[in-house]
């Protein structure tokens, strides 16, 4: 079959699955603290529906998967859908983003059935901070399950960090060292405009270049990771000193867009073209009526084919999208 290319020439083999749209803790920039809107649990693709999706997406070209939610440890009996896609021909790569609540409880079995990839999310090292973020005194189990995933031989493991203005400032240099000392790769993720409140203002956004003049002046000097894979969505820098490497996703101040090689897959069954999508595309019908194999490729394939050039952050063109960062998957 041909590969996955839009209009734009840009090769998709990079596949998000969402597995859930519920969550145990309460970001600001992503969910209401009390009432957040989920769907109907039945509405949920089941794993064998999922198993398929990645199956026929794998035939398409797809090579790397990442699994998200919500958070992804809420679903029931997840080691089980990791053997599963790990065992699809075609897929190299899979990886699991998590806010790490649940992790020293699901560590071992997602371990045991062949993870190795871990993104945790994790904003601050400074207790009243997470709870200020996340609205939730978690913070000490979070850590407990980061170290302990780390001890079981989790590698890489990669900590997310979303940088809004105002809030996170005294946390990036000692996240860097934190990951310099303990091998984990730190990720700032520029504040973007998904969250279920309206609170995104372009000048909450701590921009990757302010956080790296930060971290040169406190730490050292960075250097741009060579022959990076020019697809990825973060941009690396190692420390010139060898120790350590960090990451930014600087989708606002630097958009990527023209360097997308990403689909997504909602916990309902829609599939998006961008995370900033404003349409989508069902196959959870396609599914659960037994269709054949190429209606549902045929869906991935137009989903593909309509994707725009870009999200067009901060201009006048932007439209949010219409559901929250909770419901279409991290």
């Amino acid at each position: 079959m041909s590969p996955l290319i839009d209009t734009y020439g840009r090769l998709h083999d990079n596949l998000r699955i969402s597995v859930t749209d519920r969550c145990n803790i309460r970001c600001f920039y992503c969910m209401p603290e009390d009432t957040p809107t989920y769907g109907p649990r039945e509405e949920l693709l089941t794993f064998e529906e999922v198993e398929r999706f990645v199956r026929i997406a794998a035939g398409l070209g797809v090579r790397k998967i990442r699994i998200t939610g919500g958070e992804p440890l809420l679903r029931k009996d997840l080691p089980r859908l990791i053997e599963k896609i790990l065992a699809v021909p075609g897929i190299e790569d899979l990886a699991l983003t998590t806010n790490g609540v649940l992790l020293r409880q699901q560590a071992q079995d997602l371990y045991n059935a062949g993870l190795r990839r871990l993104n945790v999310h994790l904003d601050t090292l400074d207790r009243e901070r997470f709870h200020r973020i996340t609205r939730r005194d978690v913070f000490d189990r979070v850590m407990d399950g980061l170290m302990y995933a780390k001890d079981l031989g989790f590698d890489p493991i990669k900590i997310n960090a979303v940088a809004a203005k105002g809030i996170v400032e005294p946390d990036i240099v000692p996240l860097a060292q934190f990951g310099r000392q303990h091998g984990m790769e730190i990720r700032y993720i520029e504040f973007m405009p998904l969250d279920s409140q309206g609170i995104w203002e372009r000048d909450k956004v701590l921009t990757a270049d302010t956080m790296i003049a930060m971290i040169e002046k406190e730490i050292g000097a960075l250097e741009a990771i060579p022959d990076a894979d020019p697809r990825a969505p973060a941009t690396e820098y190692r420390f010139q000193d060898g120790i350590g490497r960090i990451g930014f996703i600087a989708s606002v101040s630097k958009p990527f867009c023209l360097n997308c090689n990403r689909l997504r897959l909602t916990a309902d069954g829609k599939v998006r073209n961008c995370l900033f999508a404003v349409e989508e595309m069902d196959v959870r019908n396609l599914l659960r009526t037994n269709a054949e194999d190429q209606a549902i490729a045929n869906v991935i394939r137009a989903n593909i084919k309509a994707k725009w050039m870009g999200h067009q952050i901060g201009s006048t063109q932007f439209i949010p999208p219409p559901r929250p960062m909770y419901s279409i998957g991290g």
